[in-house]
């Protein structure tokens, strides 16, 4: 039986090679440490402060990539979709649809990725209550869909902060039943003069580790080889060979509380 749930990988697909490199990677340690792991890059950054800032390889080519990793490697693989009329599409490609945070309330968006069959992970806005959450897992569950993720990922704090309230994960899980930690975005600095956003990755550590003792069922961490070549969220991104310890101390505060 699987501890908690891993979800894993670039912030955006920006290349097949280095794709492959981290899902070949995170599967092998999702399996060393008795995880179940959920490959993640988003095929389109739609979200971007900047008007130049990077968005996608190309939308077809990148969910082609998506797609490849998740046959060849045998790996269920999710992605972020921000439209309605998007959902369909993407869902052939993925297992699983991400609603971005900032869009957690869109009804038509929920609805319609519920419609598709898929696994749905909510991101948590960072306006939006861990108890209000419920109304958005009951838009996706109206559509038969019971298969439902929701995803802390901190709340505004001013303009540039972000802090995570821990009691939100027993408060999520009184109504679904998992609960995943973005471990990621909650370290970010948002709404920088630069209009690139900041964040301190040496954060994820705490931010794991204090999640599984709070009640989470599963961690969502972006890595890479490289994060400072990263195209998007570098200054968040964990470097990939510093997954495996936090993940090992992860597993023995899980297993404490067992």
């Amino acid at each position: 039986m699987s501890l908690f749930t891993l979800i894993a990988g670039p912030c955006a697909i920006e290349d097949e090679a280095v794709a492959f490199e981290i899902a070949h990677h995170c599967k092998a340690l999702a399996k060393e440490l008795g995880l179940t792991y959920i490959f993640k890059a988003s095929y389109k950054k739609a979200n971007r402060t900047k008007l130049d800032s990077f968005t996608t390889i190309g939308e077809e080519k990148a969910l082609q990539i998506l797609q490849k990793i998740g046959k060849e490697l045998h790996i269920p693989v999710i992605t972020d979709v921000h439209e309605s009329m998007d959902c369909a599409h993407v869902a052939q490609f993925v297992d699983y649809l991400q609603i971005p945070a900032f869009l957690c309330r869109q009804t038509d968006l929920l609805i319609a990725a519920g419609k598709t069959g898929k696994g749905v992970n909510i991101k948590k806005g960072q306006f939006v209550s861990p108890e209000s959450m419920k109304n958005a897992y009951e838009k996706v569950a109206s559509t038969g869909n019971t298969n439902i993720l929701l995803t802390e990922r901190g709340t505004t704090f001013g303009y540039n902060y972000l802090v995570v309230d821990m009691t939100a994960m027993p408060k999520m899980r009184k109504f679904c039943d998992h609960i995943i930690m973005d471990c990621t975005h909650s370290v970010q600095i948002p709404n920088q003069s630069s209009g690139i956003t900041g964040g301190d990755a040496a954060m994820i550590e705490t931010m794991a580790l204090s999640s599984i003792a709070a009640g989470a069922t599963g961690l969502f961490i972006e890595v890479h080889p490289e994060p400072w070549k990263a195209s998007s969220d570098a200054a968040s991104i964990l470097q990939m060979d510093k997954l495996k310890p936090i993940l090992e101390k992860c597993v023995k505060v899980k297993k404490a509380l067992e």
